[in-house]
């Protein structure tokens, strides 16, 4: 009889009495006890067990992951510095684009204002991220929709697979970035009027002047601080 057919035999063979009591009489302490009570030690510890890997299960670390409820206070203080970010966006435009409602108001901006106002400890909400990763984004989706403006499609592909790129190679990464690229390519016909003055304004002007928000509001209060790191 080869290996494998003895191996499952041995998974097969039920456990007599004398299995039992054999092996209780082999241990050093022997044990007199009935095989019955051997069986019921084995079904109850073995529920026990089953019962106590549903439970390491459910309280398996992915369900640490769950963020907890913030206190009302800190959820105010995330709606006040959202509003007044977007607010000093609004101000920008109105200084730069006195014709325009709306040339500031990119879409990215209310991604930045969740980062900067609602999790301000994050590494991708630090100035250098929010700074360099819309600025680099902004810098490649107005190339691609120079170059490639022609299909919007592989532009737009292009461009925020791009900036993802290069704002991992510059430890810039800031994830309305890629919207800012995109936006380069298929924002409005006054977006693409402006050429690489987007890299400017809007771009780096409303960075700028959220960031100069946060700055403020983000270190009002006992035991806050913003930014984490500079560069």
């Amino acid at each position: 009889m080869d290996a494998k057919s003895t191996s499952v035999l041995a998974f097969e063979v039920e456990l007599s009495d004398d299995d039992i009591i054999a092996a209780m009489q082999s241990l050093p302490d022997y044990l007199d006890i009935t095989t019955g009570d051997f069986r019921t030690i084995y079904n109850v510890a073995y529920r026990h067990a089953l019962r106590r890997a549903s439970e390491t299960a459910a309280a398996s670390p992915l369900r640490n992951l769950e963020p907890p409820r913030l206190p009302l206070v800190e959820i105010m203080r995330s709606w006040i510095g959202a509003f007044i970010g977007i607010v000093a966006v609004a101000g920008a435009n109105r200084l730069l684009f006195p014709h325009s409602a709306s040339a500031m108001m990119i879409g990215s901006f209310g991604a930045t204002a969740v980062l900067l106002f609602g999790a301000m400890r994050s590494p991708l909400a630090q100035p250098r991220n929010v700074i360099g990763g819309h600025v680099i984004s902004a810098i490649v989706g107005v190339t691609c929709a120079l170059i490639l403006g022609g299909q919007p499609w592989l532009a737009g592909a292009v461009a925020v697979a791009s900036a993802i790129a290069l704002m991992h190679l510059t430890r810039t990464l800031h994830p309305p970035g890629g919207a800012t690229a995109l936006i380069a390519v298929i924002g409005s016909a006054e977006i693409h009027r402006l050429g690489f003055i987007y890299v400017l304004a809007p771009v780096a002007v409303g960075a700028l002047a959220m960031l100069a928000v946060a700055l403020v509001l983000n270190n009002l209060g006992a035991g806050r601080r913003y930014p984490e790191v500079w560069l």
